[in-house]
This record gives structure tokens, C-alpha cells and sequence, in this order.
């Protein structure tokens, strides 16, 4: 196997950590206007037996200087080259929360309807096709910067930590605006993935309280296995404050779905960890 060297520069996926012996490959897809570094601490406490690649868009970090994307379809072909560019044979996952959960949704659709290398789950996190709130944000691009702003803010959009200082936060104002147009762009076609799904959620969420307590249930018809939703107390940022407890799920959903393919057999030449206990 080769070597993975952490990316530089313009690179799809950063790799806070790289683990080139570990199991398997977790992709983190960040929520709208969201940076890598955010979610290399909620990954902290992950298995050292998972590799972690967080997504960084243009127009953020790194990548100031260049345009954010404005429309799905190019996004999702320039997603799906980065992604098969990463992946070296080892089972990976896909962790969208927000925003992040379409395009891990939609970047998992792409990758089947090609014959592409599938992730072995996709687990979706505060979103889910067809919110009375993702409707309301699809009129972005008719928002002044300072409705947005007020809008996002309202719905619990600004994780904590993020300064309230309006200054600060027009920074952030091109890659946050460009991605509710990527969203906005998006027109469900209710197609499922044969990849199992596992649903995450904060039970305050202001986005999914508005459709009632079985918002996240729609993924049970988007998957041939659906894992189930689970509900954690928070609103739309919940999964920093239950980090651990996510972690353990998926590692746990990780261990059932490779239970009958690993470890590779002993002839392998690169050398493996051993079985998680």
C-alpha cells in the first residue's frame, strides 16, 4: 500500500493524522460554511483503527483564494475525483452533518450510479431531503449578507466557539453563501443508496423540529439497510457536544459491516493492526 502524505495546498481532504495501517477510512463532510479544522477536534476521539479525511471547500482556510462552488453538479464531479483520488483499498465511511450530509448523500449516489468503490456506511447527521427550514434557505440567494447573517443565526446554524462579531463572520460570508446555493441548487429525486445508513440528529435541532419527531425516519426509504436514527439532546451542532458517543456508534456499525471481510487474509504484505476487541 502506499504512503499517504498529508495534502497540501488546494487539496480536497485534510488529513489531520494520517494512519496509513489503520482499518479503515472515515470522510467528514462539514455543514454549510464549515472548515476542517473544526472537525478535526470532534474527530479526536475516534479509533486509532480509523484514518480521518475531513473535507475543506474552496473559499475557506487553505483554499480563500479560490471560488466557492454555487452549483451541485460540478461540486459532486469535482468531489467524486478527490474522493476515488483518495482512496488506496481500504473500507471507507462517509460522515456529512448539515450540509455535508447532502453532498455525502449525493456523492454516495454518484459513486454507485457509476460502479464506483462504495463507502461501506453512510451516516447522515442533521439533515434529510424535503425541510420546511432547507426550503426557506433556498432563497439565499435573495438575502442581503446581513438577513443571511441574522437567518443562520436564528436557527442555530453558528456553532458555538464562532464569534458573534459580524466583522469576523463576513469573512466566512462567500463560502457560507455559496454553499446554501449548492443546497438550494439541489432537487431530490428520492433515489436510495445500497449502502447501509445510519441517521443522526439533536433532538432540539431547529431545522428538523419544524417536521416533527420523525424527521430523519426518510432515510429508512433511502437505504436497503437502514441502521436506524439515533437522537442525541442538543440542537443543530449537538455532535460536538456527543462527539464520543457518535464515534462509538460508528465504530461499532464499521465492526458489523467488515465482520466478514477482515482482516485481509495472511498473505497480505502490509502489515495490519489487529482485529478491534
Amino acid at each position: 500500500m502506499t504512503m499517504h502524505t498529508p495534502p497540501g495546498p488546494g487539496s480536497w481532504f485534510a488529513a489531520p493524522d494520517p494512519s496509513p495501517y489503520a482499518e479503515a477510512v472515515l470522510f467528514v463532510f462539514p455543514h454549510a460554511g464549515g472548515t476542517a479544522p473544526l472537525y478535526r477536534a470532534w474527530a479526536e476521539t475516534l479509533p486509532s483503527t480509523v484514518d480521518v479525511r475531513v473535507l475543506r471547500l474552496p473559499g475557506r482556510q487553505e483554499r480563500l483564494s479560490e471560488p466557492p462552488f454555487t452549483r451541485l453538479a460540478p461540486l459532486l464531479d469535482e468531489l467524486q475525483e478527490a474522493l476515488e483520488a483518495e482512496l488506496d483499498g481500504r473500507p471507507y465511511l462517509l460522515f456529512g452533518h448539515s450540509f455535508g450530509g447532502l453532498l455525502a448523500y449525493r456523492l454516495t449516489v454518484a459513486m454507485e450510479q457509476s460502479d464506483g468503490e462504495v463507502p461501506q456506511l453512510l451516516a447522515i447527521s442533521g439533515w434529510a431531503p424535503g425541510l420546511s427550514s432547507s426550503r426557506e434557505l433556498n432563497l439565499v440567494y435573495e438575502m442581503t449578507d446581513a438577513d443571511l447573517l441574522t437567518r443562520v443565526a436564528e436557527l442555530g446554524l453558528i456553532p458555538d466557539g464562532i464569534p458573534a462579531n459580524r466583522e469576523l463572520l463576513a469573512t466566512v460570508m462567500p463560502s457560507l453563501r455559496g454553499d446554501f446555493c449548492v443546497a438550494a441548487d439541489y432537487r431530490d429525486d428520492e433515489v436510495a443508496v445500497h449502502c447501509p445508513v445510519a441517521a443522526y440528529s439533536g433532538t432540539s435541532d431547529p431545522l428538523l423540529v419544524p417536521d416533527g419527531p420523525d424527521a430523519m425516519s426518510v432515510w429508512a426509504d433511502r437505504s436497503e439497510t437502514f441502521l436506524g436514527s439515533t437522537e442525541f439532546p442538543g440542537g443543530h451542532f449537538y455532535l460536538f457536544e456527543h462527539a464520543a458517543a457518535i464515534h462509538s456508534s460508528l465504530d461499532r456499525h464499521l465492526r458489523r459491516q467488515l465482520a466478514g471481510t477482515w482482516p485481509p487474509s495472511e498473505t497480505s504484505p502490509t502489515p495490519r493492526p489487529s482485529p478491534l476487541p
